[in-house]
């Protein structure tokens, strides 16, 4: 079985630990403020949910909380990075993206402001607290945004690739900081190339397209597909915008199934950016879309992830009717 443990996240034999990704963030974070002072954080009465408390006492004058105000946080970001600075924007996903929708798109977006959007706890990751809180649709309304660069990382690696080329090339964009614990699948020397996918296996039958904490389960439901003789290729998709096309339509060659799964409503996500580009090729492969479908019931994250069936398990067992 490739399942979450207590110890960690099985795939295949292996047990992996697991980490929250807002830890390396915020130390990542500070180490860059540490050497440039432009770099500051805005956050909407979250420095501890944004993991923020660290900066907070290292840096007091450069951290600035605006109370639950997010349409206003955007826009003294906004003003921020017109000042020169470089604006780490952070705040819970639903609020910082559905409440501040008209100012991410007016003061970010479309004054191409270098804002550096961080969406904390995206997803699923609040759980209980319910739809109110949880971030599924926020691939669908950034996606409709021209200019503005949207980031999954997926593991301590790659959040921490992804915030020093922030700092490094600031630009529009948003970043979602995972608070579910994932574990590492990628290596310290991965690259991040923006735009471009990351091919973590290879196979010829279907090929799995994952983003954030659905990249360890797709590797784990290869394991499973495996076991039935059945080859699958794995791939991390850290951005979905701008999007790996070229990647995509390389992919579609060589497989006849492909599979798009994201912790994201499947409406304007991950899988939507996939369909169109397949609409374009004339002989493409068939695709299966997984992720959220309608407003989620008041469950545990991880029992929400099988309520969607953003299981190992059921990758596995929907490639396999596909096939």
């Amino acid at each position: 079985m490739s399942a979450p443990t207590p110890t960690g996240y099985q795939i295949g034999t292996e047990i992996l630990p697991v980490f929250d990704n807002r830890v390396v963030f915020a130390e990542t974070l500070i180490a860059l403020a540490e050497k440039d002072p432009r770099i500051v954080a805005v956050c909407n009465d979250s420095v501890g949910s944004s993991n923020l408390g660290a900066f907070k006492e290292r840096f007091p004058d450069r951290l600035i909380n605006v109370g639950i105000a997010e349409q206003n946080m955007v826009g003294v970001g906004a003003g921020l990075a017109n000042a020169g600075m470089i604006p780490f924007v952070c705040g819970a996903g639903p609020f910082i993206t559905g409440r501040a929708l008209e100012q991410v798109k007016a003061d970010v977006a479309y004054s191409q402001l270098p804002v550096i959007l961080c969406g904390m706890s995206p997803g699923m990751a609040y759980g209980e607290l319910g739809p109110t809180h949880h971030s599924v649709e926020d691939l669908s309304w950034l996606r409709a945004l021209p200019g503005l660069d949207i980031v999954i990382p997926v593991d301590e690696v790659q959040i921490k690739q992804a915030i020093q080329w922030a700092a490094k090339d600031p630009h529009p964009m948003y970043i979602r900081v995972g608070r579910h614990k994932v574990p590492n699948v990628l290596g310290e020397s991965a690259s991040f190339v923006r735009g471009s996918f990351q091919k973590l296996s290879s196979g010829t039958d279907v090929a799995i397209l994952a983003a954030g904490t659905m990249v360890s389960r797709a590797l784990a439901a290869k394991e499973l597909l495996q076991k039935d003789g059945i080859s699958a290729t794995v791939v991390n998709v850290p951005f979905i915008s701008p999007f790996d096309d070229a990647g995509l339509r390389a992919l579609a060659t060589e497989h006849k199934l492909l599979i798009s799964v994201e912790e994201a409503n499947i409406s304007g996500g991950l899988g939507a950016a996939v369909a169109v580009e397949l609409a374009k090729l004339p002989d493409a492969p068939k695709l299966l879309v997984l992720g959220t479908t309608d407003w989620s019931p008041t469950l545990s994250t991880e029992s929400l992830f099988e309520h969607f069936g953003l299981t190992a398990q059921n990758i596995a067992a929907r490639a396999r009717e596909e096939l």
